[in-house]
């Protein structure tokens, strides 16, 4: 049976760059699992502050949500130091090249996996569209949902490169068969809920891209 895991956030600045844009942000890494170890999400800007926070801990994997240099920059670093395995869903693998070109993850993410921590059990959700690969993370236990950039409170991550697809990204988001009540953990700024997220989106179409946050 699945325990109860605890939730910790660090954020991280620094500078996003893409296609030729730069501009800084703060990045949400969350740190889900217990006093012994923990599952990091996201890996972005800052290895010295993601290991002050994992604080000793045994670091069970670095599970990026997409592999945009926000979230993965310090990935294998992060690795070098607390030997955990990288993962990435396998469609981000070309985004990934470009942030990291030296070395590839270490296993690949996949829609409905169950990964473990501490106890607590963390299913992967591929939710494409902010890129082809990005995916969230579910803890049913705790209705807890840790979204990257597909979902953010107020808004969703840009689509307006050829890595991305504001369609793809709304059907994602509509197709989470999750309750309202879920607490959605993002990439970037504040906690919300789904339900909240849902009926902002709820009439929302294609032209919310020139909307989106730009992240």
């Amino acid at each position: 049976m699945s325990t109860l895991a605890e939730v910790e956030l660090t954020v991280t600045a620094g500078n996003y760059r893409f296609d030729g844009v730069s501009f800084a942000v703060d990045t949400n890494i969350w740190l889900i699992g217990d006093e012994n170890e923990v599952l990091v999400v996201d890996a972005g800007f800052d290895v010295s502050a993601i290991l002050a926070a994992v604080d000793g801990r045994e670091v069970v994997g670095i599970a990026c949500t997409h592999a945009h240099n926000d979230h993965s920059d310090a990935a294998l670093e992060l690795s070098d130091r607390t030997g955990a395995p990288v993962l990435l869903h396998p469609a981000d693998a070309r985004l990934w090249a470009k942030v990291n070109p030296t070395r590839r993850p270490d296993a690949e993410l996949a829609d409905r996996q169950v990964l473990t921590v501490a106890g607590t059990s963390v299913v992967v959700l591929h939710t494409p569209g902010h890129t082809a690969g990005s995916v969230s993370f579910h803890l049913p236990d705790e209705s807890l949902l840790f979204s990257g950039d597909t979902l953010l409170a107020g808004g969703v991550g840009a689509t307006g490169d050829i890595w991305s697809s504001t369609s793809t990204l709304l059907d994602s988001i509509r197709r989470l068969d999750l309750p309202d009540e879920t607490v959605v953990h993002p990439g970037h700024g504040y906690d919300t809920d789904l339900g909240t997220e849902r009926a902002r989106l709820r009439d929302v179409d294609i032209s919310y891209r020139e909307k989106s946050r730009k992240w």
